[in-house]
C-alpha cells in the first residue's frame, strides 16, 4: 500500500508479483501426471492428464477457476497447482485450471468473459475427443473469487441454447456471490476475522468493478441498496437472508437496512446487480437450469452465508444440492495443504470435496 501511496504502482500488482515469484511453478510432468500449457480461445489454461490406459474408457473432468479476489494468484502457483494434480490423480480425470487476466489490468467483466470463452472452448465435441473427455461427465469448480466466476458461467452455459455439452455439476468453494448486502450474519460475526475482512471483500469488489475507493464505507453500510434505491427493489427479495438461512446461522444478528441511501452509487457502478458479477441475484427461471451442486462453506468467513443463501435459492428452484458445511475451518482453507501452510482444515475440506466429486461426476 505504500508504493501503491507513492503512485509507483498498484498494490495488487506489487502483491501478485511477490505471490508468484516466490511461487510459481513450470509445468512439471510425472508418471502419474502429464501437465501442459495451451492457450483455449484466446485465454490461458493449465491442463493435467492422467495417462491413458489402452482399454479405458473416456475420462471425466473438471474445469477449475482458482480464487484470489480476481486480482491475485495463478493457475501456476504450487498451492493451485498441487490442488489441481491431486484431483486429476484422485478422480483420474482431466482438469483444466483457467488463468484468467486479473485485476488491474482487466476488471469486471472480462474475468468473465475469459472463464466462458475457456470454458466453452473446452466443451466442444472435437476438443473433448482430443482429450478423452467424456462429454456427459464435466464439473465446473472454483473457490472463492473463482467459485463467483463458476457460478455465472454455469448460469450463462445453462441458457446458450446452441451448447450441445453442458456440466453435469457444478462445485463451489466458499464462494462470493453478492455485493448487495455487506451485513449478513456471516459479514457481521466475521467482519475482522484473518485472512478475509469485510474491509477487504469490499476492497476486492470495488477493484474488480474498477470503482472508486471512497465508497467502501457507504457499501459497508449498505447504502447502495437502501429502501429509496429503486434500482435494488426488484432484487430484494432474492437475498433476504432473514428467510433464506437457518437460525443457526442468522443467530442474533438483525439486518442492515438503510431507510435512505445513495442511488449514485449503483449509477457509478451498475454492476453491482449485475448476475455476471453477483449470480446470488439470479431470477429463479435460471436457477432452475442448473445443474447438480455441491456448496462448500467455513463457518469462520466472511462469505459463509454467500453459499448458504445460494445453496437454498438452488433448492427452491428444484435443484439438487449438497451444501458441505465445517464449523472449524476459514476461508480459503482449502489450497493450505503444502508446507508451511499444511492445515488440517485444508486437508480435511479438500478430501470431503474430491469425495463428493469422485461419487457424483
Amino acid at each position: 500500500h505504500l508504493i501503491h501511496y507513492f503512485r509507483l504502482s498498484h498494490h495488487l500488482i506489487v502483491l501478485n508479483y511477490l505471490i508468484c515469484t516466490f511461487d510459481k511453478l513450470k509445468s512439471v510432468s510425472s508418471e502419474h501426471i502429464n501437465i501442459t500449457d495451451a492457450v483455449f480461445d484466446g485465454v490461458e489454461v493449465r491442463v493435467f492428464e492422467p495417462p491413458g490406459k489402452p482399454d479405458e474408457m473416456l475420462k471425466r473432468s473438471v474445469v477449475y477457476i482458482h480464487g484470489g479476489g480476481w486480482a491475485l494468484a495463478s493457475a501456476r502457483t504450487s498451492l493451485y497447482n498441487n490442488l489441481c494434480r491431486i484431483m486429476a490423480e484422485s478422480l483420474n480425470a482431466v482438469v483444466v485450471s483457467v488463468e484468467y487476466r486479473l485485476v488491474p489490468e482487466v476488471c469486471f467483466p472480462e474475468q468473465f468473459h475469459d472463464a466462458l470463452r475457456a470454458t466453452k472452448h473446452f466443451l466442444q465435441p472435437d476438443v473433448l475427443a482430443e482429450y478423452s473427455v467424456d462429454p456427459n461427465r464435466i464439473a465446473i469448480s472454483g473457490d472463492s473469487a473463482g467459485g463467483n466466476l463458476a457460478a455465472a458461467v454455469c448460469q450463462q452455459l445453462s441458457k446458450d441454447e446452441h451448447l450441445t455439452v453442458r456440466p453435469k455439476l457444478q462445485a463451489l468453494i466458499y464462494p462470493v456471490l453478492q455485493a448487495f448486502d455487506f451485513n449478513t450474519p456471516s459479514y457481521q460475526q466475521n467482519m475482522n476475522m484473518p485472512v478475509l475482512p469485510r474491509y477487504v471483500m469490499i476492497n476486492y469488489w470495488i477493484d474488480y468493478f474498477n470503482g472508486n475507493h471512497d465508497l467502501a464505507h457507504s457499501l459497508l453500510i449498505n447504502n447502495h441498496t437502501a429502501l429509496d434505491v429503486g434500482q435494488a427493489l426488484s432484487y430484494r427479495g432474492r437475498l433476504n437472508w432473514t428467510s433464506l438461512l437457518p437460525s443457526s446461522f442468522k443467530k442474533n444478528y438483525k439486518p442492515v437496512v438503510q431507510p435512505t441511501g445513495m442511488a449514485e452509487i449503483i449509477q457509478e457502478i451498475p454492476a453491482l446487480l449485475d448476475v455476471r458479477a453477483v449470480p446470488l441475484l439470479a431470477e429463479n427461471e435460471t436457477l432452475q437450469l442448473q445443474p447438480k451442486t455441491y456448496i462448500l462453506t467455513c463457518e469462520n468467513d466472511v462469505l459463509r452465508d454467500d453459499g448458504v443463501m445460494y445453496a437454498k435459492r438452488l433448492e427452491n428452484a428444484g435443484v439438487e444440492v449438497t451444501l458441505d458445511h465445517f464449523d472449524d475451518c476459514f476461508h480459503g482453507c482449502m489450497i493450505f495443504t503444502i508446507w508451511p501452510t499444511d492445515f488440517s482444515a485444508g486437508i480435511q475440506t479438500r478430501n470431503s470435496y474430491i469425495k463428493w466429486l469422485d461419487e457424483n461426476l
